[in-house]
């Protein structure tokens, strides 16, 4: 399917534009009009596949599922649930998503097969965990525990953020204060220095010295986070065994290995216990 841009009008004459995946033009209006809006123009986005330019956010995923779950929950059949969903989604990207699930599961697709078309807000976990929703007919406990694990999920990396901030904040303090004395008030003081005519300890000719790399070189060093980390991206894609060693780097440096690897087993024992729960064996999980 070709993801198209369009413009339409309703019943009341108002005029909306919006996104919306169909084979072609013909297929787009026939869509668009099972809806009650009449095309007036579209034209193709070029080199776009199904939304996968924009990752929908978790806050967007928590608020979908924990619907979805008191929807089903309350014996509306699927097809309505998404319906009202798609009617009431505020994110656009996330709105034509929905409704592309519903045009996908009229044609005969299951709900998990129509999540799998969408990898930016459906992952294959998700994916899979509905499939055994469907096929052990416990869906309603299936999106309880999507919303548990994506409020877990959102709590860790919100306490995260929040505990980055001040060493960040530090460290950018830091790294100022750095670049001012190394470039502006060391320079300054050198000439003093040296007109004393006395013996200069090796301490202060080695502050002069990185000093003077400083003033020579302030832009390389300013230029070389971005070239490391350009670096190691290219890297990366060279040689994809070098993120074993990375990623190991990562569990064993301290101090933040230890909490690296906590947080890793935590997610690991709550994602299995979920799928577990919900009728996946142990092998398939």
């Amino acid at each position: 399917m070709a993801l198209y841009a369009y413009k339409v009008i309703d019943a009341d004459g108002k005029t909306a534009k919006g996104l919306q995946d169909a084979a072609n033009l013909i297929d787009l209006e026939m869509r668009l009009k099972r809806g009650g809006l009449d095309l007036i123009s579209a034209r193709e986005e070029a080199n776009t596949s199904s939304f996968g330019a924009t990752r929908i956010k978790r806050v967007a995923l928590i608020t979908f599922f924990f619907n979805l779950e008191q929807l089903t929950r309350a014996g509306v059949p699927l097809l309505e649930c998404l319906a009202d969903l798609r009617d009431t989604m505020e994110e656009a990207t996330f709105r034509e998503i929905i409704a592309n699930m519903v045009e996908s599961i009229e044609s005969g697709k299951k709900l998990s097969q129509a999540m799998a078309e969408h990898p930016n807000a459906f992952d294959k976990i998700t994916v899979n965990l509905t499939k055994a929703g469907e096929d052990s007919g416990r869906l309603v406990d299936v999106f309880k525990h999507l919303t548990e694990s994506l409020k877990w999920q959102d709590e860790m990396a919100s306490q995260t953020k929040t505990m980055m901030i001040y060493p960040a904040f530090v460290g950018t303090i830091v790294l100022a204060i750095t670049f001012f004395l190394m470039i502006y008030l060391v320079p300054q003081l050198v000439g003093f220095i040296k007109g004393m005519g006395q013996e200069i300890p090796i301490q202060t000719r080695i502050l002069m010295a990185t000093s003077g790399f400083f003033v020579a070189y302030w832009y390389a060093l300013l230029l070389a986070p971005f070239v490391l980390f350009g670096g190691y991206k290219l890297a990366l894609i060279v040689n994809p065994k070098l993120q074993y060693h990375v990623d190991n780097f990562k569990l064993h440096v301290w101090p933040t290995g230890p909490i690296l690897r906590k947080i890793i087993l935590a997610r690991f024992a709550n994602t299995f216990a979920m799928m577990y729960s919900s009728g996946i064996t142990i092998m398939d999980c």
